[in-house]
Order: C-alpha cells, then structure tokens, then sequence
C-alpha cells in the first residue's frame, strides 16, 4: 500500500506539473498572438541574430557579432558568478555575526547587533550605490594603487590579484605588477563586481546571522550543560554539539535566504555589472522583444531557485537524519 501511495503521489504531482506548463504556454502564446494582431513583432527568432553590443567582463567572452542567446549565457554567468562567492561569504560572516550576537561579551554582541539591524533596514539598492560611490571615488587611482598584500592592489579600477595562468611548463601564477600607468598582469576585479558581490554578501550575512541566532537557540540548554559536564571547552560544544543540532531549524531558513541573494543579483543593472537583467534590458532596447526577454529573465530566476531549494532540501534532508539518529 505505500508503494502504490507513492506511486500516486508522484503522479499527482507529474499532473499538476504537466497542467502547470500547459497554462504557461497557452498564456505565452495567446501574448504572442495579440503582439502580431497588434503589428508588434514578436517571437524568440531574434536569439540567433547579432547581438551588436559587448559585454565588458565575465567568464564567457562575448563581443557584438555573436548572437543574442550567447549574450543571455553570458549573462547567466556572470549572475552566478556573482552569487556564488557573495552565497559563500554571507554564509561564513553571518555564522560569526549570528554566534557573535549571543556571546558572552556585551561588546562584541554590541557591535554584532548594530551591524545585523543597520544592514536589515537598509535597503540593499542604497547599499550598492554607496558601496559603488566608495570604490570609484574614494579609493586611489589606478596608477597610484593600495597595496593590501603582496600581489594585491585596489584602486579605482577595481582589485587585481594573483592569478593561475597556462604557460609553456604549466601553470603557474601570475602576479600583478605595479607599472606606470597602472597594475598588469594576473585577474582584475572591476569595480562593478565587487561592489555586487560584496554588497550582497554584506546585506545577506545580516539576515543569515538572525538564521543562525535562532537555530542555535532552538537548541535545548541540556545539551549544552552535558557537553559542559562532558569537559568540552565552548568552541567544542558549538561545533560537536550545539552547531550540528542547530542545522534542523537554519538549513530551511537558509534556502529562502540564498534564493533571495540569487534574485536580488538582478539589481546590478544600478551599477552596470553585465548580468542576466543588465543583458536583457540592453535586448530589448536593440530588439523591442520586451515580452519575450522579460520571459527568459523569469524563467532562468525561477530555475535558478529550484535549483537552490533541490540542491539545499537534499542536504536538509541527510542533516535531519543525522539529528534524529
């Protein structure tokens, strides 16, 4: 009986996703209709032609003669390769804030505090543009760089660091080199980048840290007083007893938070970063096919989401087994 019970659910919801896709076409295509009824050309025939823009920056090169859907996997990647490391960066600094907010130490907890509650209130499109305004204006120029490590330089032009590199006997790094004209060599950050990435990652770490703060507390005080009577010192008991328990009340909250980061990626049009929303606005003001770019946008959102959500109810789903083994 609970294998044909399965069986039936798992049709249910094949159905439901069937019936689901069925609208979604009927609507886009009744759309289509009454843009050609109206004169307005309309269609996805338009992703094969020349772009007739660049794209300054990313990991796939793209120049104007290449087509449209080559523009949008550009922009694609750029979206993730914004997300990405922003997703890892609030991970790390909200876990430190969420634990820093209920430590011991008034000051420290203080300090947490107002980062977590002045970031939250702040909207994040304000962030970006004054986090935007500190890196082209207020930093030095590019020929007269901060030197923040060896190899490391920061200007107005953005960070240039070390950087892997195929030469004739391997790979190697190579190291930027200050000139007198500005850094050569290595990989260059432009000013765009950083200020989305870390933007995000700065806005995002205030909410992962609330995640974290109530997950730990969700954590009965009995577990703490036996890892304690058991002579764990504190940073043990967090991490072999406190943490792991913690993970069945963040990892959910969690998902919600990373998805949110992912879509809130699309506020790079403000500072000129060349992602996925930056892209298709360009499209549509070369082509007119607003209706059809706005789809794509919302369909490549949507499934970058429900990657997210599979990929994290998966690990929720081996966190939840370990805690009630």
């Amino acid at each position: 009986m609970s294998g044909a019970r399965v069986s039936r659910g798992w049709l249910a919801q094949a159905l439901l996703i069937a019936l689901v896709a069925a609208a979604v076409l009927a609507l886009g295509h009744h759309a289509l209709s009454v843009l050609r009824a109206q004169g307005v050309r309309s269609g996805f025939d338009f992703l094969g032609q020349p772009a007739g823009f660049d794209i300054s920056e990313g990991w796939l090169a793209f120049d104007s003669r290449q087509p449209f859907w080559r523009a949008f996997l550009a922009g694609l990647l750029n979206t993730v390769r914004a997300a990405a490391p922003a997703a890892l960066l609030a991970m790390l600094l909200g876990t430190l804030l969420g634990i820093g907010r209920i430590a011991p130490h008034r000051l420290l907890s203080g300090l947490c505090t107002v980062y977590v509650e002045a970031l939250r209130n702040v909207p994040l499109l304000v962030q970006l543009l004054m986090l935007y305004f500190a890196l082209t204006q207020l930093l030095p120029d590019s020929d007269t760089p901060l030197r923040l490590a060896p190899g490391w330089w920061l200007s107005k032009g953005g960070l240039a660091l070390p950087w892997p590199v195929d030469g004739s006997g391997g790979w190697h790094l190579q190291w930027p080199e200050r000139g007198a004209f500005g850094i050569t060599g290595g990989a260059a950050l432009s000013p765009e980048y950083l200020t989305m990435t870390l933007g995000l990652a700065l806005y995002s770490a205030a909410f992962v840290a609330e995640i974290v703060r109530a997950g730990i507390g969700s954590v009965a005080r009995g577990q703490t007083e036996a890892a304690r009577a058991l002579g764990l010192r504190s940073t043990q008991q967090l991490r072999w007893v406190v943490l792991p328990q913690a993970l069945r009340v963040i990892v959910p909250a969690l998902t919600n938070q990373l998805a949110s980061l992912t879509k809130n990626s699309s506020l790079a049009v403000a500072v000129g970063y060349p992602e996925l929303v930056s892209v298709a606005n360009t499209s549509i003001n070369g082509t007119g096919r607003a209706f059809e770019c706005i789809a794509i946008v919302m369909a490549v959102y949507l499934l970058l989401s429900l990657l997210i959500a599979g990929l994290m109810n998966r690990y929720n789903a081996r966190v939840a087994l370990r805690g009630w083994a």
